[in-house]
Parts: structure tokens; sequence; C-alpha cells
């Protein structure tokens, strides 16, 4: 079995995990390949005898991965899948940050959560992305044109409002005088999305969300659509730029440039642990159903 590692920071008190995970690992003998620079973090924080293979781009990837560790928080995971891209390799998150609505193996329970991972004791939840390309086309993104959670444009260097003209499919639908406009999926709706209003969405709809940010015009609802409808948007403001970002990765790009945002071709295979579900993690990170009364 062979096995990539993520992770972008060291995060306090952390290094007991990774340690754990590790030695897991070893005791399976499984093929362990980490990511160069967060290899060079463990080096400096924690005495390991085993010497490790490691990796810097998605090129040195390839089908032979069996599995792949993200190590950290949701963020990481949307770094970790510009690294998998469309190899189909399954990401399993660690959660050493926050919330955690991706990563949801909890870091207490890593020998466990990997134990059963080894044993296969797994299902996949498949997450649709977007893809974004420009009009006139520019070579802004490269090849990292896509996005698992959300693509979002905003203002840049005002406090003035943008206008985005939206149309669906080349038909208009409608101009929103706001700070910005969120495209999401349904990964994406528990994120940036749900903090501006819009609706939790299951992962597995065939959907993407339109949501307004601070619209001026309060009848600017969030819209949620077929995720087979191709969204343009063009974009007036003060001044000559705008921003737009690709989950956490941010672009500037001239008022003139039209965005063309649908369903990305492919799509990214998450671990989830038996006994685990979105609705179970829905009820644990957001509270549902509780009741500080009692």
């Amino acid at each position: 079995m062979k096995i990539g590692i993520y992770g972008q920071f060291y995060h306090e008190n952390s290094g007991i995990y990774i340690q754990q995970l590790l030695e897991t690992l070893d005791k399976h003998q499984v093929e362990v390949v980490i990511e160069k620079k967060f290899l060079e973090l463990i080096d400096l924080h924690e005495d390991i005898d085993k010497t490790y293979s490691h990796f810097s781009t998605f090129e040195e990837l390839d089908h032979s991965y069996d599995l792949f560790f993200s190590i950290g928080g949701d963020g990481t995971i949307l770094k970790t899948i510009t690294y998998v891209r469309d190899l189909g390799i399954p990401i399993a998150g660690i959660n050493t940050g926050r919330l955690g609505f991706l990563a949801t193996i909890q870091k207490e329970e890593i020998k466990e959560s990997i134990e059963a991972i080894l044993e296969k004791r797994f299902t996949i939840s498949t997450r649709s992305l977007l893809t974004v390309k420009t009009i006139p086309e520019k070579e802004e993104f490269g090849v990292l044109n896509f996005a698992m959670n959300e693509i979002a444009v905003s203002r840049r260097n005002t406090t003035s409002m943008i206008t985005v003209h939206t149309s669906l499919d080349d038909e208009f639908l409608t101009s929103y005088w706001a700070d910005g406009l969120i495209v999401s999926t349904p990964t994406g709706s528990t994120g940036y999305s749900l903090s501006c209003g819009g609706p939790v969405i299951m992962p597995d709809a065939k959907n993407i969300v339109l949501t307004p940010i601070a619209p001026h015009n309060l009848n600017a609802r969030p819209l949620v659509i077929p995720d087979d409808k191709e969204i343009k948007l063009g974009i007036e403001g003060r001044e000559d730029e705008y921003l737009i970002s690709l989950d956490s990765r941010i672009h500037t790009l001239p008022n003139e440039t039209t965005i063309v945002i649908k369903k990305a071709p492919f799509k990214i295979n998450m671990v989830v642990l038996e006994g685990n579900s979105f609705l179970k993690t829905l009820r644990k990170k957001m509270l549902w159903g509780e009741d500080k009364r009692n």
C-alpha cells in the first residue's frame, strides 16, 4: 500500500499525532511519501529515525497511490486537491485545526481511524468541483483553474460596491449590486457561502449556489441552480480591477474580463469512516438540536 501525506503547518502539540500516524503506518509496512516542505517541518520538530521519500509537485504523483492523508483543517484539504487533482486518489482529512467539515478524523482518534482505513472500513464521498475560464482568454490561473469550495468575485481597493452581471446558459439572470458574488459547490455551502446567508446543501446534490455578498438590493437572495448550468459573470465598478478567488487562491482581473464558470470534468474522493456521515457532522459542528437551556 502506498500513501501520500500533506500538511501546511505544524500546529502546536500536533507532533504527537503526526508521530502516531507515522508509527501506525510503519507498523503495517505502508509505503509513505510526504510532501517535501511538510517533511522538512516534521524533521525540524521531531526526531524521526526513518527516512521518508518526498514529493514536491503534482507531476510527481500518479495512480500508484492508494490514499492521501491531509493533516490540518479544511483549508489544508483544499490545498491538497491541488496536488491530487484528477488522479482520483481518496483523501482522508485529519483535523488538527478548528471546525473541520472536510477533515473529519479527529487527532485524538488517529490510531483507531488509521486502523479502520487500512482495514477498508470506510466509504467514499465524491465531491464536485468548479472550473473557470476568462473572456478574453488569459493564462491567469494556469492548470489550477478549479475549486472545490467556491469561486468568488469581489471588490478590490475600494469601499464601493461592484455590479455583477450574471447569466445562466447565456440567459440573463440579474445584476447583483454587492461587495461580490459567491459561486459555491455543495461542499462549499458550509463555508463562505453559509456565512453570507447561503443554504446548506448535501454533498451529493447536483447543484450550485449563487450567494451575493452584502447585496445593496436586499431582495437579492441566494439561488440554487442545477450544476449543468454555465455561469457567466461580467463586472462593473469604480476601480479598474476586481478580485477572483478559487478557494484560497486569489487573482486580480481587469473589469473588462468576463468570467465563465461551470462544473469540472473530474471529482475529488473523500474518505468517510464507518459511523460518520455529513448529517452527523452537521449536528456536531453546527450544534443542531442543541439547547443550552437544558
